[in-house]
């Protein structure tokens, strides 16, 4: 059916026993098998080498069988698709433009192209974007384990994740370990505080600020 394109953020965990089936898929006469080895390349070849008569119908058969940490992104010659694993462990959004659609990982991508926030697309959920509009459809329940790592480090802070910004989250961080600084710490014995990795700028800011100590970069 035509060109597919795949674009993945996350990390799977069965990826031996998919790239298995690939190579069985690959083994039949009537498939053309180039050898995934990586998370992208098995379930771009998964949704590739599945007899069903169009992508949509080949990306139901295969995300149920993908385990792991998955936000996709894929599309063919007419139609945009979207994909987040049944955990949500990577971020994944919706928006919208005055002419068309936007997936992304981050509401920050939408800022930058002028697109407005739509929603989340929810764990376990395909969403496709054609000439007719979007439709959505599950793959699997919803069993939400997010990572933490999003909210430390991952995001940008200019982003916002379960309606929560990433700035603030951080922020607040910087209040507790203030707090716990101020317990378990001599202040006298602090000379600066310094943010390491960048990602830790609004932490440290309220760290220094609530201690009355001295922020460098």
């Amino acid at each position: 059916y035509g060109t597919l394109a795949l674009a993945h953020n996350g990390n799977l965990t069965n990826t031996g026993d998919l790239a298995e089936l690939v190579q069985k898929l690959e083994d039949e006469p009537s498939k053309n098998g180039r050898g995934a080895t990586t998370d992208t390349e098995i379930m771009t070849a998964l949704i590739g080498l599945q007899d069903e008569n169009n992508v949509e119908a080949s990306a139901r058969a295969v995300l149920p069988k993908l385990e792991g940490a998955f936000s996709l992104v894929f599309m063919d010659e007419n139609t945009l698709y979207a994909a987040r694993d049944r955990h949500g462990v990577r971020p994944l959004v919706l928006g919208r433009l005055e002419r068309g659609w936007v997936v992304a990982s981050e509401t920050a991508a939408l800022d930058i192209v002028g697109a407005s926030y739509v929603r989340e697309i929810e764990p376990g959920e395909l969403i496709a974007i054609d000439e007719h509009g979007l439709r959505s459809t599950r793959f699997a329940e919803t069993k939400r384990a997010g990572c933490v790592f999003e909210y430390v480090y991952l995001a940008r802070p200019d982003s916002f994740m379960d309606g929560i910004s990433i700035f603030d989250v951080r922020m607040k961080m910087g209040d507790y370990l203030a707090k716990k600084i101020q317990r378990e710490t001599d202040i006298s014995d602090i000379d600066v505080v310094m943010p390491i990795p960048d990602s830790s700028r609004p932490a440290a800011m309220q760290v220094a600020k609530l201690l009355g100590l001295e922020y460098r970069e």
